[in-house]
């Protein structure tokens, strides 16, 4: 379980400095064990690696990589459980799909735009008893909104 941690944090210590390759190459490691449950332990991963490498790939502008590896998380509700990666997932997912949909042409574009709206609604359905003045929350909201003329993307920085 600390070995997983361990490479999650490095990992987003390089994404803090715009390194998302070094966060990609860091989590290679966790990615053949994330999904093993210890015996008789509660798992409190929250699938946090799965999350960074999400993120990393986002960071990197690729898309149809990050989609996925958010998607695994949402998958996995046994292992989560009520994690907040679960909640950020479902924004993940929305921005991998937005980014497909911006580097994406004629009928895939579009696909991802549907999917990318979608997802923002899964997401502002789990917040909807939220404080409307959370941040990533207000993001959220423009994002959808450019999302029915145009894509926009706001990442996490």
């Amino acid at each position: 379980m600390q070995f997983l941690w361990l490479l999650a944090i490095q990992a987003h210590l390089a994404l803090n400095k715009k390194y998302p390759t070094s966060a990609l190459t860091t989590l290679q490691a966790a990615s053949s064990i994330e999904l093993e449950q210890i015996q008789f332990v509660i798992n409190i991963s929250c699938l946090y690696p799965t999350y960074v490498r999400g993120e990393a790939f986002l960071a990197a502008g690729q898309g149809s990589a990050a989609a996925p590896e958010f998607q695994k998380i949402l998958d996995h509700s046994g292992i989560v459980w009520n994690c907040w990666t679960v909640a950020l997932a479902h924004l993940g997912v929305a921005r991998a799909n937005a980014l497909q949909a911006r580097t994406s042409q004629g009928a895939d574009a579009e696909a991802a735009r549907v999917r990318a709206l979608a997802a923002y609604q899964d997401f502002l359905t789990l917040w909807k008893d939220a404080d409307p003045d959370i941040p990533i929350l207000k993001q959220t909201r423009l994002s959808t909104r450019g999302c029915n003329s145009r894509v926009v993307i706001f990442n996490n920085a």
